[in-house]
């Protein structure tokens, strides 16, 4: 017995004696497990709980006041654009929502109130320990049959109506928006403009040129290009300011006099070989002048400067001449005219040079714009957008962006859905009934999904000042009355606040609902996923090290930031030193 003693405590003193394996830095914050993944899902609300409010047609505003700058917008998008994020689980709510910006154009706020609602009601099955890999596998089946049931259920989109159609499209993505009161207004303006485009609806050529000054109401279509007047010279006061269909010439090239670099040398043995190179210099730019007038061009563009010479040069022969022309906007204007850009002045020809019905200078608000108006080939737009205050003509351009992007989805997608949570709801509904074929926990996940969908009629009615609750009721009764209430959403102008969407001409295009929910799915199964977070910062000592190196040995009682590698900023913490 003595014997099996000793031995027990040698064995017992060996392994306290071992020494532990440590993999990882010094300081190493990890996380894992259930505590994590819950961690990340409540760090997920928080900014759900931010923008959830954004919703709806009557969804508040959020000030947004960052530097000097203050933005007043209930744009989804916007809101998390100009938020700092920096928890990793929450950033992949952000991607998403920039994603279905850049796509799509609106749903922002959508897809991240359904991401979170998703996550919300994954919190519990996990809290009950059901791994995260059932839940990920019972959210991507019931994504599956979402998406079946939005692409069933989806009208098409009859060809005979396209216009009426987009343009309904188009006031349901206003009708939440700052410049709801003139959804009716705007829309006629969206359609127009992206019915100008080519097939591949490139939005690059819809331009929206903001004036402040005016009505709302002024704004006003382009059926070509519009820009700002650019930087001139002296005699350009003296061309002609309006032409009826004149040549445009597009170059991109200097018509100016250049000067010498610095630290240029040029040796000569006579005065007379200095005349020389002076005569040189004006003979060229002489003869390009020369030749673009040959060409019968009446109205010239350069994206590079138009110098002084050259401005009075094209005064004198009654051309109109503008330097320093914004990229973007020669390229409209060679859609708009069918002008060539040119890089050289030699080989003008009357192929290259575009037209338009009507060229104008024209004073809008405070400012002086170039107009190209009747183009007979336009495939560019401008939108010339008017308002009182800066903050409401810049939320005007998002909200008009917004629905440009939609027009056009809609126009590409060939099918509609009844907006105001009508779908939302139908698919709740269809996942119930999913649902009841499936044994074991996936039944559970699959209503959880379903619950989640009515999230976005429960914010809607919510923001609008509506009882959810009661609005929720109505609406499932509605649906599970039949498929002849399946686009029953809430509808503000009914009196029981819900009503036939679909009747009511609110429609959005199918591939917006495709997107929103693919996009939060995704999110929220790559969220699920992490069940470990591994943060590796400097020691303290380190950090501290760091930012005297960078200080360049100041004293620690300096308090003012300090600009480290890469521009990063940091802080010198005021010290007090006690005297020993």
């Amino acid at each position: 017995v003595s014997t099996q003693s000793t031995w027990g405590l040698l064995t017992i003193m060996s392994y306290m004696l071992t020494p532990s394996i440590l993999l990882l830095k010094e300081g190493t914050d990890e996380s894992q497990g259930k505590p994590q993944m819950i961690s990340n899902i409540n760090a997920c609300q928080v900014l759900v709980d931010m923008v959830k409010t954004t919703l709806g047609p009557r969804g508040m505003d959020k000030l947004m006041h960052c530097g000097g700058s203050v933005t007043i917008t209930n744009d989804g998008a916007t809101v998390i654009n100009l938020l700092e994020v920096i928890h990793p689980a929450t950033k992949m709510l952000v991607d998403i929502a920039k994603a279905q910006d850049n796509e799509m154009g609106d749903g922002t706020t959508s897809v991240v109130v359904l991401a979170g609602e998703l996550l919300k009601e994954a919190k519990g099955f996990v809290e009950d320990g059901v791994h995260p890999q059932i839940i990920i596998k019972a959210y991507r089946d019931a994504q599956r049959e979402s998406l079946l049931r939005v692409k069933d259920v989806a009208m098409k989109i009859d060809e005979a109506n396209r216009r009426e159609i987009l343009i309904k499209c188009a006031q349901t993505a206003l009708s939440s928006k700052l410049v709801a009161s003139y959804r009716e207004f705007f829309a006629e303006i969206i359609v127009s403009a992206v019915e100008k485009l080519e097939g591949d609806l490139d939005k690059s050529m819809i331009g929206i040129k903001k004036v402040t000054g005016g009505s709302v109401t002024d704004s006003f279509l382009v059926d070509g290009v519009a820009f700002k007047k650019t930087f001139s010279y002296a005699g350009f006061e003296q061309q002609p300011k309006k032409f009826l269909n004149p040549k445009i010439c597009l170059l991109s090239l200097e018509l100016e006099l250049k000067a010498e670099k610095e630290n240029a040398e040029v040796r000569i043995e006579k005065p007379e070989d200095y005349q020389s190179i002076v005569d040189a210099e004006w003979t060229i730019i002489y003869e390009k002048l020369d030749l673009i007038v040959k060409s019968g061009a009446q109205v010239v563009l350069s994206k590079l400067p138009i110098g002084d010479l050259a401005t009075q040069y094209f005064a004198d022969r009654n051309i109109f001449c503008a330097g320093r022309v914004p990229e973007d906007d020669l390229k409209r204007t060679a859609k708009a005219t069918g002008a060539t850009i040119q890089v050289t002045v030699h080989g003008i020809t009357p192929a290259v040079l575009g037209t338009c019905g009507e060229f104008e200078e024209r004073q809008i608000g405070n400012d002086r714009y170039n107009l190209f108006i009747g183009c007979a080939k336009a495939k560019s737009a401008t939108i010339i957008l008017r308002g009182g205050a800066e903050q409401f003509i810049e939320e005007a351009d998002r909200s008009l962006n917004d629905a440009i992007m939609i027009v056009r989805r809609a126009k590409k997608c060939r099918a509609i859905v009844a907006g105001g949570g009508a779908i939302e709801m139908e698919l709740s509904r269809h996942l119930r009934e999913y649902s009841r074929n499936i044994l074991g926990k996936k039944q559970f996940i699959i209503n959880g999904y379903a619950k989640a969908l009515e999230v976005i009629p429960k914010c809607i009615s919510a923001n609008a000042g509506l009882d959810s609750t009661d609005i929720i009721n109505k609406l499932r009764k509605a649906h599970a009355e039949g498929e002849t209430n399946r686009w029953v959403g809430i509808n503000f102008n009914a009196p029981s606040g819900v009503a036939d969407n679909f009747k009511d001409f609110v429609w959005e295009p199918e591939t917006l609902k495709l997107s929103i929910i693919n996009a939060a799915t995704e999110a929220v199964c790559m969220v699920l996923s992490v069940d470990e977070t591994v943060k590796n910062p400097k020691s303290e000592q380190s950090q501290q090290d760091e930012r005297k190196k960078m200080a360049g040995g100041a004293h620690p009682s300096l308090g003012r930031p300090m600009r480290g590698k890469g521009g990063k900023q940091f802080s010198l913490f005021t010290a007090f030193h006690t005297p020993t």
